[in-house]
């Protein structure tokens, strides 16, 4: 697309496309009238929808309960920066990532054979490039002002961009049910199996969607000081519990290619959970201003997911290597994860307090994902726009609470395959949207067509994304490690198979991209 034809937000108004012709003009037809909602045209014909999105309307005016969600906020429209508004592009990642499912996975290096020395470094480089990877993609909301699945259009076009909302809700619904089996596991031993995992599950679940429920409003206020809160929570786990750690192995070390397989497999895991905030960490910028530093959104979003979840995860990696010389805590752990915090942090009225609190971290981690999967929802397609986020809201607290009934004995497995999956995702998404962006753009949100970002025809095709995203799909399953699955590239590495699928992915993306979005706008001519 030539720079002439591009708009940017000083432009006028952009000429209607024929599916939204009158959408801007409301018009009567007795009963019957038209409007734009969601950018979508919709008609308020005192119908079910209606009525709901009358209601929608109502509480975003008496209680700013958040309603058009995934409409382009325009510059005007922006927050005033403060010092807090600052803090929170740091801040809102701590609080969604220091909890107990974080902790729980730092346990996964002790159950592959890994020492303490080990286990620390894969969580710490994990976690570091995890968050890089999210916070590449942090510096497109506040320029664009536009959610993560929005801006996804301008490289996977109208079609394809519907694939990545897919999976985004898909990697958000399915986090979401690990926080609350963690949360449901905590509950569950505070109090001493008077409360079912499967009850615990559902209190997380709901508390999560009542925040989401309000949005922006209620989410960045809350998660801004959450953090606090489980910083001392983990500190106080690590001062009681440091003194066990052990970096001795209850078996023969591993060695070799073995080793080499295992510490693959892990860093792909870790950088999963860290990476997987890519989809949708620029719905929460939408509100900044334009003339913010990108270099500061980048690093404050970065620090803000990989600090947090390497510290989680060390801590929890520190808890594991006493299992190995405490024969007490091992038995406990054997029960949950719950009764092995409590068993650790004497008195049990103490290990109490620490385990509800605990409780209370799953339901940061869930609110984000809860929120953004609603508003992918809505960006399926322009029918599932028209209906208003609170209700996609509660379809999403519905599936969750499913989800994670149904994996609530399976916390490790759980983490271990779905993890690395997220990993995968966000690898070829940031390697497509950086590549489009620094190479076809110029790194210039100037030469993004902002006003079309809901009409087709000003938006990319996206056959490059879409073919390079597929073969990023190929690489997966050649070399991916789960438990049900070892491709048969990972097979060549150890006894066991070594995860090599991001490197292979970010790869073969690199290599892909640039030429065939070359032949994409040399032909099609956008």
């Amino acid at each position: 697309m030539a720079n002439s034809k591009l708009t940017t937000e000083a432009t006028a108004p952009h000429r209607l496309h024929d599916d939204e012709k009158d959408i801007a003009s409301p018009k009567s037809s007795g009963s019957d009238s038209i409007r734009e909602y969601n950018a979508t045209a919709v008609h308020q014909d005192g119908g079910i929808l209606s009525k709901l999105r009358n209601i929608e309307a109502t509480m975003d005016r008496r209680f700013g309960i958040e309603s058009e969600a995934i409409d382009r906020k325009l510059p005007e429209e922006r927050m005033v920066m403060t010092w807090r508004e600052t803090l929170t592009l740091a801040t809102l990642w701590a609080s969604g990532t220091m909890n107990l499912s974080c902790f729980a996975t730092g346990f996964l290096g002790w159950e592959f054979g890994l020492s303490l020395k080990q286990n620390l470094l894969c969580c710490i480089f994990g976690s570091l490039l995890g968050g890089a990877t999210s916070g590449s993609m942090a510096v497109f909301g506040a320029p664009t002002g536009l959610r993560q699945i929005s801006i996804s259009r301008y490289q996977f076009g109208w079609w394809f961009a519907k694939v990545i909302a897919a999976l985004n809700v898909i990697q958000q619904i399915g986090w979401s049910a690990v926080g609350c089996i963690t949360g449901g596991i905590a509950l569950n031993a505070v109090a001493d199996d008077g409360v079912s995992i499967a009850l615990g599950v559902f209190i997380i679940a709901f508390f999560s969607m009542v925040v989401s429920f309000v949005g922006l409003k209620a989410i960045l206020p809350y998660e801004r000081w959450a953090w606090v809160v489980y910083l001392v929570v983990f500190l106080v786990i690590l001062g009681q519990t440091g003194r066990f750690a052990t970096n001795d192995l209850a078996q023969d070390p591993l060695t070799g290619m073995n080793l080499t397989a295992v510490v693959l497999s892990l860093l792909s895991i870790i950088y999963g959970s860290s990476s997987s905030w890519a989809l949708v960490v620029s719905d929460y910028y939408v509100l900044y201003p334009t003339t913010i530093s990108r270099p500061k959104v980048f690093i404050l979003t970065m620090l803000g997911i990989a600090l947090p979840t390497g510290f989680g995860m060390c801590t929890g990696a520190v808890v594991a290597s006493t299992l190995n010389v405490r024969a007490d805590w091992s038995e406990a752990n054997e029960k949950s994860i719950g009764y092995l915090i409590q068993e650790a942090l004497p008195p049990i009225g103490w290990g109490k307090f620490i385990l509800v609190l605990l409780v209370l971290s799953g339901i940061n981690c869930n609110i984000i994902n809860t929120y953004s999967a609603a508003i992918s929802c809505q960006q399926f397609a322009r029918p599932f726009a028209k209906l208003p986020r609170f209700i996609w809201t509660v379809i999403c607290f519905a599936v969750i609470l499913a989800l994670g009934v149904a994996g609530r004995d399976h916390l490790l497995s759980y983490l271990q395959n779905f993890l690395s999956l997220l990993g995968y995702i966000a690898t070829s998404y940031f390697a497509i949207v950086l590549l489009e962006h620094f190479v076809f753009r110029k790194g210039d949100f100037r030469n993004y067509d902002l006003d079309g970002w809901n009409i087709p025809a000003r938006l990319p095709l996206g056959l490059a994304a879409s073919t390079t995203f597929l073969l990023g799909v190929a690489v997966w399953v050649l070399f991916m490690v789960q438990t049900w699955w070892v491709g048969p590239g990972a097979r060549q590495i150890g006894e066991f198979g070594g995860d090599l699928a991001n490197e292979i992915t970010l790869g073969v993306t690199l290599i892909a991209y640039v030429p065939l979005r070359w032949a994409e706008r040399k032909y099609v001519g956008r």
